[in-house]
């Protein structure tokens, strides 16, 4: 009775006694699982459904990691030292005096990374904080150390897919190789961050558990603080409740912090885009006990790339209810940056940093919009994002359409707006409707529109 007692703790979350110590061991079977039920490699995966529902927990603190300048240089030419550093400064500015933007994760391999590791670290940043992600090798860690570096990631595949195929072990081996790579990295004076690779196909409670405990047997006898960061490599992760693992991303937050023990600050989510669920999964990250998401400016990585940076941001601000501080017009500043300094074709209707992402063609959505903005806006894009809402002139933008885009253009406001029925409205409708009867199938450019005003406006008294 008395050890059954010591295994019961009171959470003061919900002030209910729960059992606190579990006993995972390890599976070490003999053949992978490869979990042929959901991954049969010749279909579209399956999504398994038990029906478990896990509670929602989110960390009173909450924050955003960077990997632009190491998954985001898989997917792209590598940047030069003098675009990581100005792309460094931005994030530093977009995550504010909070530090919402807490770190930022840095190949070293070739000179060029390093000549930006050291430049950002000598812009005296407290946040982003300045990490590194290296091969786990004793040579490795010491060039951390060397650098001044106080964290880095280190590769611990945990699927079967991984164990088995890649690296040629069973699972008790890979789990001893780990081990020592960790220690190694401890005995050196680096923080460890585990990057446990594909975890949305491993064996959760047969070898990521078991191995997650070990590493915390590890944490409380070193006295060194190992993150774990949960890679959905291939984007199989799903935030919908009662599916089961290992796709259930609520299912594993959960499981790490819950059986694994780990508490929330030390639990990472690095999800990818494969099958469009990056941003709902790192929500679900969140919401089910993970303190850090992991991302991309853009959501520029491998394949189909990583969270985007600045969907997080947006995101934070409707979990939390504030910005805590962060800059969200450095987003359309790193829009920008992208499109002028690195040209970066950025898809126009790509959320808060396309061109077109306010920008309406329908006549009936800009009449609402001139009307009232907040009818056909998502929020005041302006004031948030430095971007008004906008319309493209096209065959069904109407008068609407085009009275919206000349006070909008040339800034009109109160009595000096143009109404829809302005005979200088009116008339660029004609032009218009002509254009399009004569067969045109593009949009007018702004450009057009301008020319047309020029022309036109001193007729009807306007100075625009």
């Amino acid at each position: 009775m008395e050890d059954q007692q010591k295994e019961l703790k009171l959470n003061p979350a919900t002030n209910l006694l729960e059992k606190a110590e579990f006993d995972y061991q390890l599976q070490d079977v003999a053949e992978p699982n490869l979990y042929r039920s959901m991954y049969t490699y010749r279909d579209i995966p399956k999504i398994a459904f038990n029906r478990r529902l896990v509670p929602m927990a989110m960390p009173k603190d909450i924050w955003i990691t960077d990997t632009t300048f190491r998954d985001g240089q898989q997917s792209r030419e590598p940047y030069t030292t003098k675009q990581i550093v100005d792309l460094f400064e931005m994030l530093h500015r977009l995550g504010g005096p909070n530090g919402i933007i807490r770190q930022s994760e840095f190949f070293l391999y070739s000179k060029k990374d390093r000549d930006a590791v050291y430049q950002c670290m000598e812009l005296g940043y407290e946040f982003p904080e300045v990490t590194s992600w290296i091969r786990a090798s004793k040579k490795d860690f010491e060039m951390v150390k060397e650098i001044g570096l106080k964290e880095t990631g280190i590769l611990v595949s945990c699927s079967d897919y991984h164990i088995f195929y890649k690296l040629k072990m069973t699972r008790k081996q890979a789990i001893d190789h780990y081990l020592g790579v960790v220690r190694e990295c401890i005995e050196t004076g680096v923080r460890p961050r585990c990057h446990l690779e594909d975890i949305t196909r491993a064996d959760f409670y047969g070898f990521v558990v078991p191995f997650v405990l070990e590493l915390s047997k590890l944490m409380k006898e070193s006295g060194t603080p190992i993150k774990i960061r949960a890679c959905d490599t291939l984007g199989y992760g799903v935030s919908i409740p009662g599916a089961a693992l290992p796709r259930s991303v609520p299912g594993i937050i959960y499981g790490l912090n819950h059986h694994a023990r780990i508490p929330s600050e030390l639990i990472e989510w690095h999800g990818h885009n494969d099958f469009y669920c990056a941003v709902t999964n790192s929500t679900a990250a969140w919401l089910y006990g993970a303190s850090g998401v992991n991302c991309s400016l853009l959501g520029i990585g491998e394949r189909t790339g990583n969270c985007p940076l600045e969907a997080m941001v947006i995101e934070y601000a409707q979990l939390k209810g504030t910005l805590d501080g962060m800059e969200p017009l450095v987003i359309t500043e790193i829009a920008d940056y992208f499109k002028n300094e690195l040209g970066y074709d950025i898809p126009p209707r790509t959320p808060f940093v396309g061109e077109d992402f306010n920008v309406t063609r329908a006549g009936v959505h800009a009449d609402g919009l001139l009307k009232n903005e907040e009818i056909y806006n998502i929020f005041d894009t302006e004031a948030i994002l430095g971007k008004s809402p906008k319309v493209m002139i096209s065959n069904t933008s109407g008068v609407s359409g085009i009275a919206h885009w000349v006070n909008k253009h040339y800034r009109l406001q109160g009595e000096n707006a143009l109404a829809k029925d302005h005979p200088l409205v009116v008339r660029m409708k004609e032009w218009v409707d002509n254009e399009y009867a004569g067969g045109r199938v593009t949009a007018v450019s702004d450009g057009e529109l301008e020319t047309l005003c020029q022309n036109w406006a001193g007729e009807y008294g306007l100075q625009l």
